[in-house]
């Protein structure tokens, strides 16, 4: 998981614990106010300040179900959300497996190919995968051909082009071209 989608699962948790942290204050507020009011009703008092508990305890109870109601959408939305990314993350993995394996790229290709999409420079995939630079070299100039492209970039934009078409508003309308919401 990368730093920024992390970052943003805990901020999407932080303002969940927010709202949860109203609802339960406006909650411990609501039930000081009716019962407040039950004990001067009881008492047989009936005034402007009955009226103002009863208004105030009845609003408060309106803003915890409408709390806890959008607590539990934020809830749900964040599932929606990590199960799209969850989806996501599989779509590229199948569409590079399947475009590795229509470039007929061999295991070693396939797995230098896939460093190459992570950013790894030539010398560190080298030294993971125990082979000389030169060897890597050899496999990327060999990947780049299979794929018809001339460089790491241009095989990584391969990629990106294929999520862009693919992107939440669908299919592009025309080959090639992307639609980009404002």
């Amino acid at each position: 998981m990368t730093k920024a989608s992390t970052s943003t699962q805990d901020r999407g948790g932080l303002r969940i614990s927010l709202v949860a942290a109203i609802v339960v204050i406006q909650a411990v507020a609501a039930v000081f106010f009716i019962a407040d009011a039950a004990m001067d009703l009881a008492a047989g008092e009936w005034g402007l300040h009955i009226i103002a508990e009863v208004v105030i305890a009845l609003a408060l109870m309106a803003g915890v179900g409408l709390g806890a109601w959008q607590t539990r959408r934020m809830i749900e939305q964040a599932r929606r959300d990590e199960q799209t990314l969850k989806l996501a993350r599989g779509a590229i993995a199948d569409v590079i497996t399947q475009r590795f394996s229509e470039w007929g790229l061999s295991d070693a290709e396939s797995e230098v190919a896939l460093f190459a999409l992570k950013g790894f420079e030539t010398g560190e995939i080298a030294g993971l995968r125990s082979v000389a630079e030169g060897t890597v070299r050899a496999q990327l100039t060999s990947i780049y051909a299979k794929a018809g492209v001339g460089s790491r970039h241009a095989l990584a934009s391969l990629f990106l082009d294929e999520l862009i078409e693919i992107g939440p508003g669908g299919p592009s309308s025309q080959p090639g071209q992307s639609e980009i919401m404002p």
